[in-house]
């Protein structure tokens, strides 16, 4: 008896041990067919916070995006954002929107991820409830990089670290600016005739 119970014990283990060692069903060069030219990127920075650095406070900000591929690993199109600000004795909605660009590095490149660089200048503005302190409208300007790992071949998990200037008025010296941590997702979806 204890034989047949260490012989169980024993190909449990094996067969534990085994499954360990080998490659998820994703490993599979999805990324590169997810990133080529005439494909669609969808998707949204769902958990944005920022540290302003003049205002030393914290937001959230949702971000969604779309984009085209006009090569392989270059996609170029537009997002929205949208924020609110909390602060002790108010609050500030905050919005913008931009044209994007985004490179994907082939270098250091694995099977179901890639390493990317974004960069968006637009404008953007800001609401603070009963206050005359309003940015209708100001110059935006972002720059990140991130990380993507894609957990089929048409959906991706991103983090990304970046920096935003937003200018609240070009000719006066006011402005605001801050590092913002990202996490998100894309869908792919493949262009017409493929």
């Amino acid at each position: 008896m204890k034989i047949l119970f260490l012989s169980i014990t024993l190909a449990l283990v094996t067969s534990l041990a085994t499954a360990q060692i080998t490659a998820p069903q994703t490993s599979s060069a999805s990324q590169e067919a997810a990133i080529s030219q005439g494909n669609w990127m969808i998707g949204a920075g769902l958990g944005s916070t920022n540290y302003n650095f003049d205002t030393e406070t914290f937001n959230i900000q949702v971000s969604p995006r779309a984009a085209y591929f006009i090569s392989d690993n270059v996609a170029v199109g537009a997002q929205v954002k949208l924020g609110l600000t909390a602060y002790d004795g108010g609050s500030t909605f905050e919005y913008g929107v931009a044209p994007l660009i985004r490179y994907y590095f082939p270098e250091g490149a694995t099977p179901t991820s890639r390493w990317f660089a974004e960069g968006t200048v637009g404008i953007g503005g800001s609401h603070m409830k009963d206050s005359n302190a309003d940015e209708p409208v100001s110059l935006l300007v972002g720059i990140s990089g991130g990380y993507a790992h894609f957990v089929s071949r048409t959906v991706a998990l991103e983090a990304a670290l970046g920096y935003t200037y937003n200018k609240s008025d070009v000719g006066a010296d006011s402005g605001m600016s801050g590092l913002g941590l990202t996490l998100g997702f894309n869908i792919y979806l493949p262009g017409q005739g493929r």
